[in-house]
């Protein structure tokens, strides 16, 4: 009996030593807890700037514009119906200025914008954003606006018609929402390494269009519905400037890559492309209180190419 009690105080002392030793070699601090968990959530803000190049298909919309024609099969000249032909002439038909063809946009402007953003908790490789992107002036300027053959509703042709000239703008703003996917894995983006992305959102566009119309060759100014819309002076219309404001829902996505300098600063470098559905361009009275549909522009795209910084916090 006294033996297995010796044994037991000397198994309980070596216990203690044990510990006391344990207490001496470790600080004791926490190694996991919960309060310190990084989810990956974070609250995020960019600024980007860049050039961007502006395309769409220019679509001819002064149909209430009707031409009508006499036409002399000795001379095959042919001479502006005033409501009946001379001795010796035929009626040759009308056309609609509306068929007439017309250049393409095409124009590389400036672009900028910021957006603020939020990393999802527990999926950082998602972000959500809401943005702002402007796209400064893009001119369109064409000497002749309208040109073409003019085909007669009688059979004939007025061949290299060409009609007026314009000089103008459009700038566009774009707030949009968007999602983007960072590609790479864990809870933490990689720094100082390339992490490439994709996005996709939609948006709310608008685009401002400024017009200067001219009608040198005075082929527009006999037509009484649009004097209200300039100034007639020796015999020739002289239109006043004119300003539009169209609203689009347009649609954006972007690709590029990030680069990490800290936790909390990235570089960014990507393209973005901008579609609207349209873009009008219209005259206007002294007043701007009434306006005529003069063209659009279709399927205006803006592809830009950006630079900027994003910080996470």
């Amino acid at each position: 009996m006294r033996s297995r009690f010796l044994h037991f105080i000397i198994c309980a002392s070596a216990l203690n030593i044990g510990v006391a030793h344990a207490n001496w070699q470790y600080s004791g601090e926490h190694t996991y807890d919960m309060a310190y968990y990084d989810r990956g959530e974070r609250v995020s803000v960019s600024l980007r700037a860049g050039a961007s190049f502006a395309m769409g298909k220019a679509q001819n919309n002064a149909g209430v514009i009707v031409y009508s024609y006499c036409y002399d099969p000795v001379t095959g000249a042919f001479e502006p119906d005033t409501g009946e032909c001379a001795s010796g002439q035929i009626y040759a038909g009308s056309a609609s200025l509306e068929s007439m063809s017309m250049s393409k946009l095409s124009g590389i402007t400036f672009s900028g914008g910021a957006s603020i953003g939020w990393i999802l908790p527990d999926r950082p490789q998602w972000r959500l954003e809401l943005g702002w992107d402007h796209f400064n002036e893009v001119d369109y300027n064409e000497t002749p606006l309208f040109y073409g053959d003019l085909n007669l509703s009688g059979g004939y042709s007025v061949d290299n018609f060409d009609v007026g000239s314009v000089k103008s703008t459009m700038a566009t703003d774009i707030i949009s929402a968007m999602a983007f996917y960072d590609f790479f894995e864990g809870m933490q983006k990689p720094l100082q390494m390339m992490i490439p992305y994709v996005g996709l959102g939609i948006g709310y566009a608008d685009t401002t269009s400024k017009m200067n119309f001219y009608d040198q060759s005075a082929e527009l100014s006999d037509f009484a519905i649009l004097q209200e819309f300039g100034e007639l002076q020796d015999g020739i219309i002289h239109f006043y400037s004119s300003e539009t404001n169209t609203i689009n829902v347009a649609a954006v996505g972007a690709i590029g890559v990030s680069y990490g300098i800290s936790k909390n600063f990235f570089f960014d470098f990507g393209a973005r492309v901008s579609y609207l559905p349209r873009v009008k361009y219209q005259l206007a009275n002294s007043d701007d209180t009434r306006h005529m549909d003069w063209f659009t522009m279709k399927n205006v795209i803006y592809a830009n190419i950006m630079a900027g910084v994003r910080f996470e916090f």
